[in-house]
């Protein structure tokens, strides 16, 4: 049986250290320049998140959990946070086949754990486009959970490249089991 529920809270802030004009958000923003003119730090009171760095959930992402966050650009490369998505808490399986090609062309693998390598584990080069059947799900760039990232929430996706991401190859995946 799965379960997702959306509980969680962040606070914004424009300067990095907590200052400045702050926003708090416990649900999807797709543009924070009404609130805010620029984000350095946050503080993620309940729940987890991810962050983006252009408006519309696109661009570089980062996961974030409960805690305090009081310099983007040092801890994460960031320069500022331009939208964020809410992460569900999930209680069930989790279930991914990711495809070699893009529109599920290519090898196939389902998947119902972390992979730290598809190489490794698949002798898979590159993963083009997957379906999150259960669960949410964080693809990297490099294997060992390293690099660039992308959360994946249910649903199908064709074609990486249409979603900003081209150039980017997925190398390993991570189930997001926090409690958040």
């Amino acid at each position: 049986m799965s379960t997702s529920m959306n509980m969680g809270r962040i606070v914004f802030y424009e300067d990095r250290n907590f200052q400045g004009r702050s926003y708090e958000c416990s649900s999807d923003c797709a543009d924070m320049s009404s609130y805010l003119s620029r984000c350095h730090s946050c503080r993620v009171q309940s729940g987890c998140f991810m962050v983006y760095d252009r408006n519309n959930y696109m661009g570089n992402q980062y996961f974030m959990r409960r805690g305090e966050y009081s310099d983007f650009q040092s801890m994460m490369g960031m320069t500022d946070i331009r939208s964020c998505r809410t992460i569900p808490m999930h209680r069930g399986s989790y279930r991914m086949r990711i495809y070699e090609r893009d529109n599920s062309g290519g090898q196939m693998h389902e998947m119902m754990d972390d992979c730290d390598s598809i190489m490794d584990r698949y002798r898979m080069s590159d993963c083009q486009s997957c379906n999150v059947m259960d669960g949410h799900w964080l693809m990297y760039e490099q294997p060992h959970f390293r690099g660039r990232m992308m959360y994946m929430r249910p649903g199908e996706y064709r074609n990486f490249r249409d979603m900003g991401m081209s150039g980017m190859r997925f190398m390993s995946m991570r189930r997001i089991t926090d409690m958040c």
